[in-house]
């Protein structure tokens, strides 16, 4: 009898023990693990389809010739993005039984099925109507739509993120705060960048022809890509973490790795991961609420627009130094302090939303906040669950941190709108958002790697 999910999970495991397929990693002219660095990278960036800023480009295109509002539309997107959140747990578990090489095919591919769908969900909404007449159109559109976002958040900002950074976290040990930091440099430019590059190819190709476009790159490109140059872990391609002893580091450093592995429930146990996934979470949601209402909250104090779009560059460059130099810095020393620090960059940004528009100072601290805190989240959601719970079930502990990541920046720009909405202000969550970092700040204190606890 033919089972699919016993078949699947034969391939699975017979392209695991095929790794040295089409080259072996461990005849490379150089230690591999730079190729995975390139590779992870590179997967980071294809999930800009599924991120906030590669669909923020497309939204007016949608308003415009689909039948349905801006509320319902961002609706739509507030359900997926939660869906997607709910299950990135399950899908982290899938990619520790499974690996970095399967997972990254599997989600780039449907990540591209799911653009191609979105590209036809008028279509589709008529097709169904024609034996579903009760169903409006635009409520029809609408239950289309949301499954489109979950799929693109779920496959593109969810997996594909979590797959390609942990892939070059297991590669690296001593140096894993490095390479993090070098990692961050690209994919902050790749994500500053982006929107110009989606906005080209919507005014060349149209909505619909950019969302193929970037499918067939997807579903073509990417997912050959991934079965040639991705691989799990080195241990299975006969490699070392960090190239065989390559880098010998003097001076006294907090342990790179634990004593033993955690399990996902162990680790939800433990105080360390309760901090810095809550930490995580109130960031996503503060950055993703300031970033979608941009525009209305600095016009709220009497800013223009381009005084609000031109806090971008200058929050980019103060992330990328300071998950640059953090990174480095983090090989030597406990990431308590980037916590703390990481809190207080949540301090000073919602201390200067709340005075906005009172001195050009807090102008400044918005910026300032906002590139501390952006730069400490690269760096330690990509360091510390290694280096606190191992490597065995990096998929699951991440991937429920994320989970909470996910649902905070849904969140934010509800939040940030039902504060304008009820008192005509930001002042409202700026006031939440420091309490709350104020007080994670205090608790963070007591904060130690989990085999000290």
């Amino acid at each position: 009898m033919w089972i699919p999910f016993k078949d699947f999970g034969y391939i699975c495991h017979l392209m695991k023990k095929l790794c040295n397929i089409p080259f072996p990693p461990s005849r490379f002219p150089f230690f591999y693990g730079w190729m995975i660095l390139i590779a992870g990278t590179i997967g980071i960036l294809m999930s800009i389809p599924g991120q906030t800023m590669g669909v923020s480009v497309f939204t007016e295109k949608l308003l415009r010739d689909l039948p349905i509002n801006r509320n319902n539309l961002s609706l739509a997107y507030l359900i997926g993005t939660i869906g997607s959140g709910i299950l990135i747990t399950r899908a982290g578990k899938l990619y520790d039984q499974y690996g970095a090489r399967i997972m990254g095919f599997i989600s780039g591919g449907i990540l591209g099925l799911m653009l191609l769908y979105l590209t036809r969900v008028d279509r589709i909404a008529n097709f169904f109507r024609g034996f579903l007449s009760v169903i409006s159109n635009e409520l029809a559109i609408f239950i289309l739509i949301t499954f489109g976002f979950w799929g693109i958040r779920f496959f593109g900002q969810g997996l594909l993120t979590l797959i390609s950074r942990n892939m070059v976290m297991k590669w690296f040990d001593k140096r894993r705060g490095f390479v993090n930091g070098v990692m961050g440099i690209f994919v902050s430019f790749g994500f500053s960048y982006a929107p110009k590059i989606l906005n080209y190819f919507i005014k060349q190709f149209e909505w619909r022809g950019a969302w193929m476009l970037l499918a067939v790159i997807l579903g073509i490109g990417f997912v050959t890509f991934v079965l040639i140059f991705y691989r799990d872990n080195p241990s299975e391609c006969g490699c070392q973490t960090d190239g065989e002893g390559r880098f010998r580091i003097s001076g006294k450093r907090p342990p790179s790795h634990p004593v033993r592995d955690f399990t996902l429930g162990e680790a939800k146990q433990t105080y360390a991961y309760w901090m810095f996934t809550l930490a995580m979470a109130l960031n996503a949601l503060y950055i993703s609420g300031i970033t979608f209402h941009v525009v209305s909250v600095f016009s709220s104090v009497g800013y223009t627009a381009q005084k609000a779009i031109n806090i971008f560059l200058p929050t980019s460059i103060i992330a990328i130094f300071c998950q640059f130099i953090g990174g480095w810095i983090s090989d030597f020393v406990k990431l308590k302090f980037f916590l703390l620090f990481y809190m207080l960059g949540m301090l000073t940004t919602s201390t200067g939303l709340f005075w906005l528009g009172t001195h050009p100072a807090h102008y400044w601290l918005v910026i300032t906040g906002n590139g501390i805190s952006w730069g400490m989240y690269v760096l330690l959601v990509a360091v510390t669950w290694p280096r606190f719970y191992g490597l065995k079930h990096l998929g699951a502990i991440s991937g429920y941190a994320l989970s909470w990541m996910v649902i905070g920046s849904s969140l934010g720009p509800y939040l940030f709108s039902l504060s304008y909405e009820i008192t005509g202000s930001y002042d409202t969550i700026a006031i939440v958002v420091f309490c709350i970092a104020l007080i994670l700040f205090t608790m963070s204190l007591k904060v130690n790697a989990p085999s000290t606890e």
